[in-house]
C-alpha cells in the first residue's frame, strides 16, 4: 500500500537501527525522505538501499542536540521537497550504566541534551514548518524506560519520560493546526547493539528474551512499520499517544 504517496519528510539517527527501519518503511510506501545522522557512512547507505527500491532519499548530516543543525535540517528538507508533510525524531543515546550515586554528570548532561532538547528543538521547527503546508505528523522515539523504571539507567529513563510528557504537550498544543505528534515505546530491538550484547551477556539477553510475552524479539523493522502507521493518514485520530513496540513487555510481568 502506497500509504505515504506524494508526502515528504525526515528521520532523524536514520544511519542505522530503528531509524533505518522507519526512512525504508515510508519510502517504500511513496514517501520522499532526508535522512540524517550523525554517521555520515551509515546515511549514506541507508539513502542507497532507499534508491535501490526505487524511492527518493537524500542525505543531511544533523547532530541533534545543537538547535541550529536541526533547523538547519528541517529547512533543507523543505528547500529539497518544497514541504515538510512527517518527521520522526529517532536521535537517541544512552550513555552510561551505573547507579545514581555513581553517575558521571558529563553524561548525564550529554544524554538530556541528546534525548530531550534534540526532541525538544526538532519538534519546535518541525511544527513551524508544518504550520506553513495545513498540518503534518510528527513521531518522537520515546522507550519502555519512558513508561516504567529501570535501573543503573537513570539520565536515559529521565529523558525518555520527558520524551513521553513533551510528546503529550506538543499533541495538544497542536491538534487543532493538524498537526499530531505521536511516539512510539521501543523495547528491546534486534539492533547492532542489541546483536553484540546477546553475543557478549547472552544470559541476560536470554533473561530479556523469556520475559517477553512474544516470546520472539522485536526487529527494527517492527519499529519502522509502527512509525509509518503513526506518519500515515490511517492514524488521522491518533494523537498524543505512545505506541509500545515490545511484544507486550510494559503491558505486565509474566509468571516465573
Amino acid at each position: 500500500m502506497m500509504l505515504m504517496e506524494g508526502k515528504a519528510g525526515l528521520v532523524t539517527a536514520a544511519g542505522s537501527g530503528i531509524g533505518r527501519a522507519s526512512a525504508l518503511a515510508l519510502a517504500k510506501a511513496g514517501a520522499k525522505v532526508m535522512v540524517s545522522d550523525v554517521n555520515v557512512e551509515g546515511g549514506l547507505e541507508t539513502v542507497k538501499l532507499i534508491q535501490e527500491i526505487g524511492g527518493e532519499a537524500h542525505f543531511f548530516k544533523c547532530d541533534a542536540s545543537k538547535e541550529e543543525e536541526v533547523k538547519a535540517l528541517v529547512d533543507e528538507t523543505v528547500n529539497k521537497f518544497g514541504k515538510l508533510d512527517f518527521a520522526h525524531n529517532n536521535a537517541g543515546v544512552n550513555l552510561q550504566q551505573t547507579k545514581i550515586g555513581d553517575a558521571d554528570s558529563a553524561a548525564w548532561d550529554k544524554t538530556i541534551q541528546i534525548n530531550l532538547y534534540g526532541t525538544f528543538y526538532s519538534i519546535k521547527h518541525q511544527v513551524n514548518a508544518m504550520l506553513k503546508n495545513g498540518g503534518g505528523s510528527i513521531v518522537n522515539t520515546a522507550s519502555g524506560a519512558g513508561m516504567e523504571g529501570v535501573v543503573n539507567m537513570a539520565a536515559y529513563v529521565a529523558s525518555k519520560h520527558a520524551v513521553v510528557g513533551l510528546t503529550k504537550a506538543a499533541a495538544l498544543e497542536y491538534g487543532k493546526d493538524k498537526i499530531r505528534v505521536n511516539a512510539i515505546a521501543p523495547g528491546s530491538t534486534l539492533t547492532p547493539a542489541i546483536e553484540r550484547w546477546a553475543e557478549t551477556a547472552p544470559e541476560q539477553y536470554n533473561a530479556v528474551l523469556k520475559a517477553m510475552p512474544s516470546g520472539e524479539m522485536t526487529k527494527a523493522e517492527d519499529q519502522g512499520n509502527a512509525v509509518l502507521f503513526l506518519c500515515s493518514d490511517l492514524a488521522k485520530q491518533v494523537n498524543g499517544v505512545i505506541l509500545p513496540v515490545d511484544g507486550g513487555y510494559v503491558a505486565g510481568k509474566l509468571p516465573l
